[in-house]
């Protein structure tokens, strides 16, 4: 296990780099992940970002690539629900990256 120190209080990760409680996380700590995932975070990412932790909040699941573009398609239009709009957010994987910045398990089929 690894821990990530913000604002001088130190939180629990597994070896990825993902929350182990998913209680802890804040914009603050998603912001420090987001730096050592070397994303800049805009408010294109806090809308997937929250889109996930909401998705995540209703179905007890972190979406895999495919079930997040077309549910971010549903909700917020088909120039955000696709694959390369996402992963120009998100280069390391929109799924992966996006869940790890909010705080949420690592989507189950990711390598």
């Amino acid at each position: 296990m690894s821990t990530i120190e913000v604002a001088g209080k130190t939180f629990d990760t597994d070896e990825e780099g993902y929350l182990v409680n998913l209680a802890d996380w804040n914009e603050d700590i998603a912001g420090h992940i987001a730096k050592l995932e070397n994303v800049d975070m805009t408010s294109n990412h806090w809308e997937v970002v929250n889109f996930l932790r909401k998705y995540y909040e209703e179905y007890q699941i972190a979406p895999a690539v495919r079930v997040l573009t077309k549910a971010i398609g549903k909700q917020l239009g088909p120039e955000k629900g696709n694959s390369q709009y996402l992963y120009e957010l998100f280069p390391y994987g929109p799924a992966k990256q996006a869940c790890k910045i909010a705080g949420l398990p690592k989507p189950t089929g990711c390598v």
